[in-house]
C-alpha cells in the first residue's frame, strides 16, 4: 500500500521547510514518515532536515531539479516519483511522504498523480496584498498556511484583511495564520493533516 503524499509548496521563504520540520518532529512517534525535497541545483532543504534531525538521514531524499520548480511537480513528476517510490521500496510501512517544492510563485500547483494532500505556504512579510493575488497555489491548495505572523507590524501588513481576502479567493476552504518559530497555528495543521489520513 502506497503512503499518504502531503504535497508543501509555496513561495521562497515562506516556510516550507520549517513546516516540514515542525510536521516530522511532531508526528515522527505516531506515524512512519519519509521527506522528499526539491531544490534547483542543490539539496539545502534535505540537508536542513538531516541536521535539525527532524527524521532519520535516510528518510529524507533531496531531489535536484535542474530547473523550474514547478516542471518537477507538475508538468513531469518523475524524479519525484521515483524518490517517493525509492522510499516506499525502503520504508515498506511508510505512512506519510512529505513532499516540499521548490520555492516558486503563486501559480505553482502539484500534479495530481504526484500527491493525495496540497498545503500551500505564504508569508505575512511578503505583505497583506498576497491572498487577493490568487493562483492555484491560494485558491485551489487543500489548506492555505499563512506563515509569520509575527511578522506583520515590521511590515505593515494588516491580518484582519489578509483574513478577508483569504476568505474572499478560497471560499469555504480552509486556511491558517500561523507563527511556526513558536509553532502557533502548528497543531491546527496536524489536526487538518491527521483528518486527512484517517
Amino acid at each position: 500500500m502506497s503512503a499518504y503524499r502531503v504535497g508543501v509548496a509555496g513561495p521562497v521563504g515562506s516556510g516550507k521547510t520549517a513546516l516540514v520540520d515542525a510536521l516530522c518532529k511532531s508526528l515522527r512517534e505516531t506515524y512512519k514518515l519519509a521527506v522528499v525535497t526539491n531544490d534547483i541545483y542543490t539539496q539545502e532543504d534535505a540537508q536542513f532536515l538531516v541536521r535539525s534531525q527532524a527524521l532519520e538521514r535516510e528518510r529524507i531524499l533531496g531531489v535536484e531539479t535542474g530547473g523550474c520548480p514547478h516542471t518537477a511537480i507538475r508538468e513531469d513528476a518523475s524524479m519525484n516519483l521515483a524518490a517517493i517510490e525509492q522510499l516506499e521500496e525502503k520504508f515498506t510501512d511508510l505512512d506519510v511522504v512529505f513532499l516540499e517544492s521548490g520555492g516558486d510563485n503563486l501559480a505553482a500547483t502539484f500534479s495530481p498523480e504526484l500527491v493525495d494532500l496540497t498545503i500551500y505556504v505564504i508569508d505575512v512579510a511578503a505583505g497583506d496584498k498576497i491572498p487577493r493575488k490568487g493562483g492555484p497555489g491560494i485558491t485551489k491548495s487543500d489548506l492555505l498556511v499563512i506563515n509569520k505572523t509575527d511578522l506583520a507590524p515590521y511590515v505593515g501588513a494588516d491580518l484582519n484583511v489578509m483574513e478577508r481576502d483569504t476568505k474572499r479567493m478560497r471560499g469555504e476552504q480552509p486556511f491558517i495564520f500561523t507563527n511556526l518559530k513558536v509553532q502557533s497555528g502548528l497543531t491546527d495543521v496536524i489536526n487538518f493533516i491527521i483528518s486527512r489520513i484517517c
